[in-house]
């Protein structure tokens, strides 16, 4: 497989993975898993042919981490990012005093009044570094990149939690923690 292969083959994963597993007739359990041949059939029922050496590749090779095989390697599933209704069993966890953002600026009146929203997914992401925030802010254009004292927010009572391939988690981030 050739990159864009690997990149088109990573996207219908996170369409089916995170979004919509109807489109190719999957079921997520309540964590978020489904089963390894399964999707392999069903990929192939939808024209979509892929083999379990390929998928491993795609899991393998996915610079963001997005997606897990279960210990036994018969299960995957998406690591965040999901909008449909998944518990991913993370426990809390205390963040780093600060975390980081990357919008852009078209949307920074409206995080100004209303703070950062998870919108349709079931968590906002915020990022450890600078560069990674610079990376998915720039993805929608030139990007802005937000401080968030999370640390303060963590004291206040908020919840924060760290998906498994390292993207922090959390339900909203009030205005008054974000340094613009």
């Amino acid at each position: 497989m050739n990159e864009q292969q690997i990149k088109s083959i990573s996207k219908f994963l996170s369409l089916v993975l995170r979004h919509q597993p109807d489109t190719i007739g999957i079921t997520l359990d309540a964590n978020g898993w489904t089963d390894v041949q399964e999707l392999l059939t069903r990929m192939h029922a939808n024209h979509k042919p892929l083999t379990l050496a390929q998928l491993k590749t795609v899991v393998d090779t996915n610079d963001k981490k997005r997606f897990a095989f279960s210990a036994d390697g018969t299960m995957i599933r998406a690591s965040q990012g999901h909008s449909v209704d998944v518990s991913l069993g993370l426990p809390p966890v205390t963040p780093p005093e600060y975390l980081y953002h990357g919008t852009v600026g078209k949307y920074l009146d409206n995080i100004r009044q209303e703070g950062l929203q998870k919108m349709s997914r079931q968590h906002l992401h915020l990022s450890r570094d600078k560069q990674t925030a610079i990376s998915v802010g720039s993805r929608r254009g030139l990007p802005v990149i937000l401080t968030i004292r999370t640390g303060q927010m963590h004291r206040d009572g908020y919840l924060f939690y760290l998906s498994d391939n390292g993207v922090w988690l959390t339900d909203h981030v009030p205005a008054a923690y974000i340094e613009f």
